[in-house]
């Protein structure tokens, strides 16, 4: 069937004009309030920076950014919302490493991170200090690695539930150092944390801005912190690589990702931001004071990043056998 050049005219037109339409939407954007979904409870650290990371980029792109928990099943139900959402940059995700494990430990889930979203930025990471509880007979790493390989599953540690960095710090120490620990799971780091400093549990990964005080105090024994160099707040205390595992690195860690179709030009104008944002010196300073480091990427630097940390505890959730609450 032919169509009539006036009609052809009509149809190129249209095309031109929505083309125009959408170029100009991604240009103009935002042009209304923009959305982040943090799948945690609010309180938390995900919770915590993504509001300072919305008041931000409220300020720099001269629209609201609006902070939305949405809690729930380890994470998935708010991740599953943004998934479902429109990709057109106003629906947001704020993730954590939780969701790069989640990748292999919980594969039923109803997306695949690398499948359905694009990332946008990473936003800081946080270390972990492992403490023991004082009773506990090892003034250091080295002797608590002995402890452990001289009584086999008789010590345990403390996480705030299945998959989350804290209890995946635990199992990369127990993979990395040969030893075995026996987990103890809990609905959140404060019942984890009072059993620690109760005596009813040995040990824990648990952050450095919560646990430095309670070592001051002698609640806790601290022996080494998680990160790759030694921690602002407590630089007396070697990290774990310096004390015995050599390359052992666990942090938690925070990023923005976008439903996957959402235009490139909407997700590199989100990348500017925050990387404006995370490298201005206030926000170093100020979370520096909290134990936190500003981390800065490209779009492209990100994916691999995300890619990597996926493959990682990939390995750890296989080694360790663990399985989703």
């Amino acid at each position: 069937m032919k169509i009539a050049r006036p009609a052809v005219r009509l149809l190129v037109a249209a095309a031109v004009a929505v083309g125009s339409a959408g170029a100009f939407a991604q240009a103009d954007y935002p042009s209304r309030p923009v959305k982040i979904i943090v799948p945690f409870a609010a309180g938390g650290p995900a919770d915590n920076y993504a509001r300072f990371v919305a008041q931000r980029l409220s300020t720099e792109l001269k629209q609201p950014f609006v902070v939305d928990d949405k809690p729930g099943a380890g994470s998935i139900i708010g991740t599953d919302a943004v998934a479902k959402s429109q990709p057109d940059g106003y629906t947001l995700l704020m993730m954590s490493n939780t969701h790069t494990v989640n990748e292999t430990l919980v594969p039923t889930k109803p997306f695949k991170l690398m499948d359905d979203f694009v990332g946008i930025a990473p936003v800081n990471y946080s270390d972990l200090m492992l403490v023991v509880h004082p009773s506990v007979p090892a003034k250091n790493l080295a002797e608590l690695i002995a402890l452990a390989k001289a009584k086999p599953g008789k010590l345990n540690y403390a996480s705030s539930g299945t998959g989350t960095p804290y209890h995946m710090a635990g199992e990369l120490f127990k993979h990395m150092a040969g030893v075995s620990i026996t987990h103890v799971p809990y609905k959140g780091s404060s019942g984890a944390r009072t059993d620690v400093v109760g005596g009813q549990v040995d040990m824990m990964f648990d952050a450095v801005t919560t646990m430095a005080p309670m070592a001051k105090e002698g609640k806790v024994r601290g022996l080494a912190t998680s990160g790759a160099t030694r921690n602002s707040i407590t630089p007396d205390l070697p990290t774990v690589a310096e004390a015995g595992v050599p390359k052992y690195e666990a942090t938690i860690w925070l990023g923005l990702m976008a439903p996957k179709g959402t235009p490139p030009e909407i997700v590199n104008k989100l990348n500017a931001a925050v990387r404006k944002i995370v490298g201005a010196a206030d926000v170093k300073a100020t979370w520096a004071q909290q134990g936190a480091v500003p981390m800065s990427m490209t779009v492209g630097e990100f994916d691999k990043y995300l890619r990597a940390d996926i493959a990682k505890w990939a390995t750890i959730v296989k080694a360790s056998g663990a399985k989703a609450d």
